[in-house]
């Protein structure tokens, strides 16, 4: 399961798109633009959630077909 988690193009855009919101609120704190920041930390909170919305839809698509009956 590790392995596709790995493997999984959301996992990978999750990751990049959390790496960039760090990015972006480490230079909002060297630039002392405490809205740079705050969108940056707040980017990064969304993505986290969004991936976690994805992950949640395709484990509610891969339901045993039995089970949806």
């Amino acid at each position: 399961m590790t392995r596709n988690k790995l493997m999984s193009r959301k996992f990978w855009i999750s990751v990049a798109a959390f790496l960039g919101s760090i990015a972006a609120s480490v230079a909002g704190l060297a630039m002392e633009e405490k809205w740079i920041t705050i969108t940056g930390v707040i980017c990064g909170m969304l993505s986290a959630a969004i991936y976690a919305a994805c992950e949640s839809a395709v484990d509610k698509a891969h339901v045993d077909p039995e089970e949806k009956e």
